[in-house]
């Protein structure tokens, strides 16, 4: 059973593979999945090479209405719609219908839930995840909220109903890391992993290498669209222990809870203590970590002095990277991009296809 996806395996043309339409339905219609849908319009043909074929019978959204046709949506009027204020401007299609209404009555064989992430009881999402797989359907989400929280509840669900959940999303945005830790890497036993997993606080710390002050490089970050007018989430390092507890679940096999993490932010970080790490050739990273020790998991999201010899220390701006420390292969570090709406819808559509490739 596919856990998340998995990216650069063989790709059979639609002339080896008989093509099937899979039908899919968004709840949620933010960054993410208007990413996914920008990208399903353009990436048509590509798609087809690989001898797949989806259409979105129904979108639902919290604040901007719902709309569902069971012979498809035109996506481009979607956006429109969308963009415009509601998808009650959406030329046809049966309106009012609220997500698990879509979930539980539609057409759609595949669920892609990116709603907003809640990490204190992961709804309305858990609530999404646990209709759809009950009901026989695969879900593919960014979401960290319901991962993060019940990640084996989840998994056992979909296993028992013979349905797929896939998450590749919620870690690197459309960066692979968990297929790489699970296929490129699956022969390799993975004690531990460490990164830098939160854009927005590695793009505060570059700048402060620059001699700019916290509050000048937050108030950038914000200006730049890397932080929310909120920052609370990144800068105390709450986006990172997500996708902390999401690793260790994955990749080391342990359920840790949110309380399990050792946390710490950036905001006590001061110029002084970045021109000290300078000087001693060293810098300041937000660094995620998991590590297995004698069988016991351990966990921890706090600034860390890297020397510059470190893969992870030339990782600068909004960037993520990440550092597999195996048996076989000693140190494995993969640097992408860890947020952005066409990039997680990417991270979206790479497991579609592998979903895809798995029914073949």
């Amino acid at each position: 059973m596919l856990l998340f996806a998995k990216v650069g395996s063989n790709l059979l043309t639609g002339s080896l593979i008989e093509r099937m339409a899979h039908k899919l339905a968004l709840i949620g219609f933010g960054t993410v999945s208007q990413g996914l849908a920008k990208l399903l319009m353009e990436q048509t043909e590509s798609i087809k090479q690989q001898g797949a074929e989806f259409q979105v019978v129904a979108i639902a959204t919290n604040s901007r209405g719902s709309v569902f046709d069971p012979d498809g949506l035109d996506l481009k009027a979607a956006l429109k719609a969308v963009q415009s204020g509601s998808l009650d401007n959406y030329p046809g299609g049966e309106k009012g219908w609220d997500s698990l209404k879509i979930i539980n009555e539609s057409n759609a064989d595949i669920i892609i839930e990116n709603t907003l992430t809640n990490l204190d009881d992961g709804e309305p999402a858990l609530s999404h995840f646990k209709a759809a797989l009950q009901q026989g359907k695969h879900v593919i989400t960014a979401n960290k909220g319901p991962v993060v929280l019940a990640y084996s509840e989840l998994m056992n669900l979909a296993k028992a109903n013979n349905v797929n959940l896939l998450i590749e999303g919620t870690v690197m945005s459309g960066t692979p890391v968990l297929n790489l830790s699970h296929f490129g890497l699956g022969g390799c036993n993975i004690h531990e992993v460490q990164g830098i997993l939160n854009g927005t606080t590695n793009y505060i710390l570059t700048q402060m290498e620059t001699g700019m002050s916290y509050d000048d490089a937050l108030k950038q970050a914000q200006e730049l669209g890397f932080a929310e007018a909120d920052p609370t989430a990144d800068v105390e390092g709450w986006d990172a222990l997500a996708k902390v507890v999401i690793l260790a679940s994955v990749i080391m096999g342990v359920d840790l809870k949110v309380s399990d993490v050792d946390r710490e932010g950036i905001t006590n970080i001061s110029i002084d203590d970045v021109e000290k790490a300078k000087a001693d050739g060293k810098r300041w990273k937000l660094i995620g970590q998991v590590k297995k020790e004698n069988g016991v998991v351990k966990a921890s999201v706090k600034p860390m002095l890297i020397p510059l010899s470190d893969p992870l220390a030339a990782v600068g701006a909004a960037m993520n990277a990440i550092t597999f420390y195996t048996d076989v292969l000693k140190s494995v570090t993969i640097t992408g991009a860890g947020a952005g709406g066409p990039q997680t819808g990417f991270a979206v559509l790479s497991d579609l296809l592998e979903l895809h490739r798995s029914e073949s």
